[in-house]
């Protein structure tokens, strides 16, 4: 009988990690680094963090950006978990935090504080704003979306909106842990420790940067997503016959024949007005009203049938539960099995990666406040280390 091989080490095995995280910000940095095999242990206050019990837009906060992570309760503000948390930096690779400005310093276990007692400490602190006249000031996620232009780009004129997940907080997250990577390849070469730095609103800025490139160009303000010129003249959310809606995108002539062939519309691509996208583009005024009708008069199963057979850029509208069943997803094994605090068994996105074809799965469920305290400072106390 052949043996099976050993399981592949997860590229971060080995390294751990200490995370004084809350709400999305930090926790995401501390997630992505736990999918990659890090052990993150979260150090979380008496009673667990806050974030557990939030409701309404937060409920799910907790439940998906801990996975994979050990929980131990520590108050960092007493002179005891003090101790212990410097016990816990001395055998720690990074630390990452998004606590309030100065928290942590006020602690005695800022930067500086940290890297004295290890000086191979990778320290990422993740903040509203970075270094500069903000940097005093209270932020959140919707803040920096306002400040940064982007709720302005999202929403109608007039009406800013911001965007439908925690984008900022997110992504802010996913820089600190590319920088605590970055850190990690230059420790490797002998550089020590490090200080990594990641910012909501210099995150939110960045997203805004192909506008401001746009604006420098062209000398003109970006104007709003739904008030924009598109570059293509069909671009656009159909009404299907249930009531539904989808998106299609015709964006080269090919795509323009294509499309003409599957719906039977050889009038259309006989027109010769119409032959080019810059053409289409300045007859929009009469064309998409021609599509509208077109596609209220099918359903949508047949709309997808026809963008399918004629190889159509198109998406019909979905909602986040509609997630759960998506073909795409369940086929390549992109949602992880997770157990919820609760008892609820559901599946969550896993990171949107793969290295050799091998993606990165759940192998610890978001733990119970404290799940973890025992074994951790026991291993502590016995000079252990994974």
């Amino acid at each position: 009988m052949t043996a099976r091989p050993a399981p592949k080490p997860l590229p971060l095995a080995g390294i751990r990690v200490l995370e004084f995280g809350h709400t999305i910000l930090g926790p995401c940095c501390g997630m992505v680094l736990a999918d990659l095999g890090a052990e993150v242990i979260k150090i979380e206050p008496p009673g667990g963090e806050r974030t557990r019990r939030l409701k309404g837009f937060g409920t799910g906060y907790f439940a998906y950006y801990n996975r994979n992570k050990k929980s131990v309760i520590l108050d960092y503000k007493s002179a005891e978990g003090v101790g212990v948390v410097r016990e816990l930096i001395a055998t720690a690779d990074v630390l990452i935090e998004n606590m309030a400005a100065g928290a942590l310093t006020r602690a005695g276990l800022g930067p500086e504080d940290a890297r004295s007692l290890n000086p191979q400490l990778i320290y990422c602190s993740l903040k509203g704003f970075l270094e500069g006249p903000y940097a005093g000031r209270a932020a959140l996620d919707e803040v920096v979306q306002m400040m940064s232009g982007l709720a302005y780009m999202t929403g109608p004129p007039g009406m800013p909106l911001r965007a439908g997940t925690s984008i900022s907080d997110i992504l802010g997250g996913i820089f600190g842990a590319m920088g605590i990577l970055v850190a990690l390849r230059e420790r490797d070469r002998g550089a020590g420790g490090a200080i990594v730095e990641s910012a909501l609103f210099e995150t939110a800025a960045f997203l805004m940067g192909q506008f401001m490139a746009s604006s420098a160009i062209t000398g003109e303000p970006a104007p709003p997503m739904p008030a924009r010129v598109s570059a293509w003249a069909v671009y656009e959310l159909f009404e299907t016959t249930e009531g539904g809606r989808v998106f299609i995108g015709i964006t080269s002539d090919h795509h323009w024949e294509s499309f003409c062939q599957e719906f039977e519309r050889p009038d259309l691509f006989a027109d010769a007005s119409l032959a080019t996208n810059e053409a289409r583009v300045e007859a929009r005024h009469r064309l998409i009203p021609e599509l509208v009708t077109l596609f209220k008069a099918l359903p949508a199963s047949e709309i997808e049938r026809r963008c399918l057979g004629a190889n159509l850029p198109f998406a019909l509208i979905a909602r986040p539960e509609d997630l759960f069943d998506d073909p795409q997803l369940n086929a390549n094994g992109s949602l992880a099995g997770t157990v919820l605090p609760g008892g609820i068994a559901t599946k969550l996105p896993k990171l949107p990666l793969r290295i050799d074809g091998d993606a990165f799965d759940l192998h610890c469920n978001p733990p119970k406040a404290g799940e973890h305290t025992r074994e951790i400072l026991d291993r502590l106390r016995g000079g252990k280390r994974p």
